[in-house]
C-alpha cells in the first residue's frame, strides 16, 4: 500500500530543552501527538523538572522558567519512561515518528534513557521508522537559498505554527509539514516508511558530509563524529 504512511498513524514528537547539546542537556517539556488520517486524534505535553537550572538563553526561546519547570514538571525518570513506552510502543506498530531536526530530540531522548534505563533506544527494542521533515527539505529542495528553521520551512510550505518553541506546537507542525510535502514531492509517499528511513540516513549523510567539507573549506569548525550518524547520534557501544 503506497500511500499507509500518509493516510495511517503518525507520531509527533518534540523536546523543549535546557539547551543545544543533545548528549549533556535534558528536557524542560515533551509533546507526543497522535495522528491518524493527518488529522491530530491526541495530544499528550507535559513539563519536565530538569533538576537543574535553566539557562536564561533557553528559557527565552520557549519561556519555561526553572522556577515554574520544577515547581510543576514531572519527574524527569517518569518523562523519560512514558516518552520512551511511547516511542517503543509506535515501532512495534510501526507507527513512524515524525519531527523536525528529530535526531536532536531522539538523541536526547536516547541519552537519558541510558542514564535512567541503563539501556539506549535501540538495545532497548525501537527500531524506526522516522521521517524527519528537515531531512527531506534538505534532501528534495536543496537548492533553495536560506536557512531551514522549522519557522521559515513552515512558512515554504504553507503551515501555520500556532504555538512556535512550544513542544505540542512544533510537533504539530512538524507533521503537517511533512504532510504538505508529501503533495509536493509524491516519491517519498510512494515509499514504505522504513524504507523511506533508510532513504533519509543516506540523505543525512550527504548533507553532513557536504556541510562539513564546506565548514572547513571556509575555516569554521566542522560537524562532531556523531552528527553524522542519523537518527539517533549517540551509537550503542
Amino acid at each position: 500500500m503506497t500511500d499507509s504512511w500518509r493516510s495511517g498513524k503518525l507520531l509527533a514528537f518534540d523536546l523543549e530543552t535546557t539547551g543545544v547539546d543533545k548528549l549533556t542537556d535534558v528536557p524542560v517539556s515533551f509533546a507526543l501527538v497522535h495522528f491518524d488520517e493527518g488529522q491530530v486524534v491526541h495530544s499528550r505535553t507535559a513539563l519536565v523538572n530538569p533538576g537543574r537550572p535553566i539557562p536564561e538563553g533557553a528559557s527565552n526561546v520557549h519561556g519555561i522558567s526553572t522556577e515554574r519547570a520544577m515547581a510543576e514538571g514531572m519527574p524527569m525518570d517518569d518523562a523519560v519512561h512514558e516518552i520512551v513506552t511511547a516511542l517503543l510502543e509506535a515501532s512495534k506498530e510501526g507507527t513512524p515518528v515524525v519531527g523536525f531536526n528529530l535526531s536532536y530530540d531522539l538523541t536526547m531522548t536516547d541519552a537519558r534513557a541510558r542514564v535512567v534505563m541503563g539501556s539506549g533506544l535501540n538495545a532497548l527494542g525501537w527500531s524506526g521508522p522516522v521521517l524527519d521533515p528537515l531531512v527531506m527539505d534538505r534532501a528534495l529542495d536543496k537548492y533553495r537559498k536560506g536557512k531551514r528553521t522549522l519557522d521559515l520551512v513552515c512558512a515554504n510550505y504553507g503551515v501555520t505554527n500556532e504555538a512556535a518553541h512550544d513542544a505540542s506546537g512544533d510537533a504539530t507542525a512538524s507533521a503537517f509539514v511533512l504532510l504538505a510535502m508529501a503533495e509536493k514531492f509524491p516519491q517519498i509517499v510512494d515509499m514504505d516508511a522504513h524504507v523511506l528511513t533508510a532513504q533519509q540516513m543516506k540523505w543525512h549523510r550527504e548533507w553532513a558530509d557536504g556541510f562539513d567539507d564546506y565548514q572547513r573549506k571556509n575555516g569554521r569548525r566542522g560537524l562532531n563524529p556523531d552528527d553524522f550518524v542519523w537518527p539517533i547520534s549517540l551509537v550503542e557501544k
